[in-house]
């Protein structure tokens, strides 16, 4: 299972306790050093959240040998487990619905001056995202672009990544930016291309 811990996400203390119980039930011999690594917590952190989960009948210590445990789930702490996952997984898929419905917004004005041929610049996990929300639109996603050499000529979700330079040849209307991390500095570049085609350049 993994955690979000950014600057605005970051796990509380129910999604570290979820966390724990997912790792265990998959590997209960999972030592604390371990956890931590996972977690990123202490092992003073790792050892408190054990000892809360032992009071409340949620794991089990198990002796190994004389040094070490293991950290079995209880059958109320798989049941926890399991309740606590769907309302985790519930929160997310709201999460990335309101994402989608954000990007769609975004790209309203396009849509009301019918630009619908749209180019994609930004092979990436976000650009993976604005896919699954063009999906069932008007818009026509004609070629999706990245600056990175090495993937040019792949598959990316149906579409073989380009250079940008095709940008200067493809039927399209507007550039639609997929990158958060490098928005200003794919804007400039694609300034030229704007001027020379008329094209929109549409920043997330």
């Amino acid at each position: 299972m993994l955690l979000a811990d950014g600057k605005y996400i970051k796990p509380s203390k129910e999604t570290r306790v979820l966390a724990i119980l997912d790792y265990l039930s998959q590997d209960s011999a999972l030592s604390q050093f371990e956890l931590g690594k996972r977690l990123k917590l202490s092992g003073a952190m790792v050892n408190q959240y054990l000892k809360l989960l032992q009071e409340k009948n949620l794991i089990e210590y198990r002796p190994v040998n004389g040094k070490s445990y293991r950290y079995v789930l209880t059958s109320g702490g798989e049941k926890s487990r399991r309740q606590m996952f769907s309302d985790y997984s519930s929160e997310t898929i709201r999460l990335y619905t309101n994402i989608k419905d954000f990007i769609l917004s975004k790209l309203r004005s396009l849509e009301l001056r019918g630009s619908k041929k749209i180019a994609l610049f930004g092979a990436s996990e976000t650009c993976e995202v604005v896919l699954s929300a063009l999906r069932d639109t008007a818009f026509q996603v004609v070629v999706v672009v990245d600056n990175d050499v090495e993937k040019h000529g792949t598959l990316f979700h149906g579409y073989v990544i380009s250079s940008p330079l095709v940008l200067e040849q493809v039927d399209c209307q507007a550039v639609v930016i997929t990158s958060f991390g490098r928005q200003d500095e794919i804007f400039q570049q694609l300034q030229p291309a704007s001027v020379k085609r008329g094209l929109e350049i549409v920043r997330l």
